[in-house]
């Protein structure tokens, strides 16, 4: 299994980025939110995932693990291929996308090129099912969290909680939130803490 490449990179093309490393050049599929922050740079850092299929091996690469775990958590949804995860996550970002899987919202994933409805509405049932049954927070941890707006506290935790993110971390990357601030306000708050930590 490769976990990461580190290199420079050789090419890019829509969706796709070649990066040398040791004279080797990886094709690494990837989104244009990816793209757009390896662009300009000598040397680039991705978190990849290896996809094996009958017909194809094809390695996709991600600036940052929160992206590779929104990819991981689309993919694992029956009928969300590669591609479609890749189309989804090329308009948004993994904020965003567990915003919408967690408030239910699968309209606004139809606006990614090949997401139907059919399939969106797929993406936020499985997805915020799946949270439901293997997430659980403990009641002095929901307690040492921001207590007004709760509703928007628990939304951003289950957010946080498709993004692949353990209970234990989301609670302490949501201390100190401002308690009115709004879902997608905590769970910026939540990933920058996360990420520095």
């Amino acid at each position: 299994m490769i976990y990461s490449v580190r290199g420079k990179v050789a090419a890019m093309e829509p969706g796709l980025a070649v990066i040398e490393c040791a004279g080797v050049g990886y094709a690494c599929r990837t989104s244009t939110n990816t793209l757009s922050q390896i662009r300009d740079k000598n040397e680039v850092f991705l978190y990849t995932y290896l996809h094996i299929t009958e017909n194809a091996v094809d390695l996709f690469g991600f600036a940052d693990s929160s992206e590779l775990s929104c990819f991981k958590q689309l993919i694992s949804v029956s009928g969300v291929g590669p591609k479609a995860a890749l189309s989804i996550l090329s308009d948004f970002t993994p904020s965003k996308v567990a915003l919408c899987i967690a408030t239910g919202d699968s309209k606004t994933l139809t606006k990614s090129p090949g997401i139907g409805t059919k399939i969106a509405q797929k993406i936020v049932f499985e997805l915020k099912d799946k949270i439901a049954k293997e997430q659980h927070f403990s009641s002095a941890e929901l307690q040492s969290l921001p207590q007004s707006g709760g509703n928007n506290v628990t939304e951003a935790m289950e957010a946080l909680a498709v993004l692949g993110f353990a209970p234990a971390q989301i609670n302490s990357a949501l201390m100190g939130a401002d308690p009115s601030a709004s879902v997608e306000e905590l769970i910026k708050f939540g990933l920058k803490n996360l990420a520095s930590g």
